[in-house]
């Protein structure tokens, strides 16, 4: 692990906080690299019955860092190779989702975008009360990708999936959790002691049963999910390369 991300063991649960201290928390190509690994890693830890994921105290993640060259400045590389780069945040939530472990998401101050995707593929999510969400792709020209649309009309229905993701609003924790994007809303600054308490609830149960209780949900809940979103990367090269998603960013920025 990279200094942004720690693990902490509390008997049956993990803790992993991830925390650049800088750009906001924003997932670059790296930190979605070190996300990635380590759900990998969790994956074949078989004492852990439940994970908790969280980002600083500040702010859960503001979304892809749009200052990372290696995510934006790609479009002179050979287009295998753009679309690998492209795969990673996929990958990340992904890896995230196959978590054999309940996962539990504690998100601080804002989450925005690609923050918002990942804490989607937990099982679930603990909000402050002060905290709140928007999901941007839209107005910075590009789609929401990483596999996520479908999460999202999982959870709050195709209309309200539109509205996220066409408006752009901020959406306060008392929205979130009226809308099913939250599942716990705490006191600022207690979201991630609280997913500490339920995760210690669900580890003292049998973790083969929490496991394959887990595994039965998400079959049949995500069993198209890949249908809908094969080809998201592809989306997203093609709207970032156009000059109007470049100016977008431009106005998104300023």
């Amino acid at each position: 692990m990279t200094q942004a991300i720690t693990i902490d063991y509390q008997d049956a649960i993990a803790h992993v906080k991830f925390d650049r201290g800088m750009r906001k928390n924003a997932l670059s190509i790296e930190i979605i690299k070190e996300l990635t690994r380590t759900a990998e890693m969790l994956r074949d830890r078989h004492d852990l019955v439940a994970v908790v994921l969280s980002g600083s105290a500040e702010a859960f993640s503001a979304g892809a860092d749009q200052k990372d060259p290696e995510r934006f400045d790609i479009h002179q590389k050979p287009v295998c190779e753009q679309r690998h780069i492209l795969s990673w945040g996929s990958r990340m939530c992904k890896a995230w989702e196959d978590l054999p472990q309940l996962t539990i998401a504690a998100v601080e101050g804002f989450n925005v975008g690609g923050g918002v995707a990942l804490t989607l593929a937990c099982d679930w999510r603990v909000m402050s009360e002060d905290a709140y969400l928007y999901v941007p792709e839209v107005q910075i020209g590009i789609s929401l990708g990483w596999h996520t649309v479908p999460r999202l009309v999982n959870m709050v229905g195709p209309s309200r999936a539109k509205q996220v993701m066409l408006l752009g609003d901020k959406m306060d924790s008392r929205s979130a959790k009226e809308w099913g994007l939250a599942d716990w809303l705490t006191p600022a600054g207690e979201a991630t002691a609280f997913a500490l308490q339920i995760a210690k609830k669900v580890s003292n149960y049998p973790p083969y049963v929490v496991k394959m209780s887990k595994q039965s949900v998400n079959g049949y809940a995500n069993a198209l999910n890949h249908a809908a979103t094969f080809m998201d990367v592809d989306q997203a090269l093609l709207c970032g390369k156009s000059p109007a998603s470049a100016n977008a960013r431009k106005r998104y920025e300023e």
